[in-house]
């Protein structure tokens, strides 16, 4: 209720502005020690309390990801973070989309990079807080000479020196000149066994994204499955543009928010066809509600994640979800959000 009466306010800030606040009203919060696990679920060795997650972008130095679970996230995930500092493209970046409940983004990965300062606070944090699940999601610098590199660099990085709970290797935002071209062919293989070879012990998850073919779909699955990737985070943002309503609609970038959710939720379903259940999925686009998550679960992820929906839906969103997604699973007669993965 208080976010909806201070939402007008905040819109009529840039968009990457009020972000920061958000990010400054977090900080003031007390850090979370432990989490309720009140939808328990076990996913690639890991004990996720409850299946709703942060997803990165929000959290994108490290800096509140230790308060997260004070709103009632299971999981937050960090990043993306790139091995150096990068202050991402010109401003602005960032455009929310009212009418259409959406955003659009063209942020190019700005992050403080994997240096010490930023090591050091995750690291402090970490050490301070065990048993929150962090995910690092790690990416490549715009102007490297050799992007595979510096994934190989995020993940040891983010697996050996972070103690990440996990580590997402983000080669989809569509930000990144070039980028997505890691998704497919021998770069992929390369690439994925590259970092299966630095990652140690840690889990790794691959982000991929929502415009893909059929074939490149399959050719990903087989990948990861032969890889041994723990995971797939399914989607990124698209850069296809359904019908939208709203003054920014133009705007190039990665749209995410309420018109992604059709198409994120059809790869889902598609990756899980491809992979024949044999790789834990995460659901992520256009969930703003129990039903949707609940949707992607009974599709076949084992988690979602959300961040665009909290900018109409305000900071309680996740704690809103998990109960109504417990009440849910009463209903369709689960004792386990596990036994429900999958059963569309």
């Amino acid at each position: 209720m208080l976010y909806r009466l201070l939402r007008p306010a905040l819109f009529t800030l840039d968009a990457e502005r009020a972000h920061g606040l958000a990010l400054a009203a977090l900080k003031r919060l007390p850090a979370a020690g432990a989490v309720k696990p009140e939808l328990p679920i076990a996913v690639a060795g890991i004990e996720f309390p409850n299946p709703v997650g942060l997803a990165p972008g929000f959290d994108k130095n490290g800096e509140v990801f230790a308060q997260a679970p004070r709103l009632g996230f299971g999981f937050a995930e960090v990043g993306t973070l790139t091995p150096k500092p990068q202050a991402g493209n010109p401003k602005p970046r960032l455009f929310r989309l009212p009418q259409d409940r959406a955003v659009i983004n063209r942020m190019g990965f700005n992050n403080t990079g994997m240096g010490e300062e930023t090591s050091r606070r995750i690291l402090r944090l970490r050490q301070q807080f065990p048993a929150l699940v962090v995910g690092i999601n790690v990416g490549a610098n715009k102007d490297s000479p050799d992007r595979s590199r510096d994934y190989l660099t995020g993940v040891a990085v983010a697996s050996q020196v972070l103690k990440a709970t996990y580590v997402a290797i983000n080669i989809s935002s569509p930000n990144t000149p070039g980028l997505r071209d890691l998704q497919h062919g021998p770069a992929l293989r390369e690439l994925l066994a590259g970092c299966n070879e630095m990652r140690k012990s840690t889990p790794l998850f691959l982000k991929v994204a929502p415009d893909l073919d059929p074939g490149m779909i399959d050719e990903i699955a087989k990948a990861s499955i032969d890889c041994k990737v723990d995971a797939l985070i399914v989607s990124n943002t698209t850069i296809s543009r359904p019908p939208l309503k709203s003054a920014h609609a133009s705007e190039s970038g990665g749209l995410s928010g309420a018109p992604l959710k059709p198409l994120a939720l059809q790869r889902l379903r598609d990756f899980r066809a491809a992979t024949g259940g044999a790789l834990p999925l995460v659901g992520v686009g256009g969930i703003a509600s129990a039903e949707d998550a609940w949707a992607r679960i009974r599709a076949g992820a084992s988690l979602v994640q959300l961040y665009s929906a909290m900018v109409y839906e305000g900071p309680g969103i996740a704690r809103r979800i998990v109960r109504g997604m417990e009440a849910l699973m009463r209903r369709d007669g689960f004792a386990s959000v596990a036994e429900a993965v999958g059963s569309e």
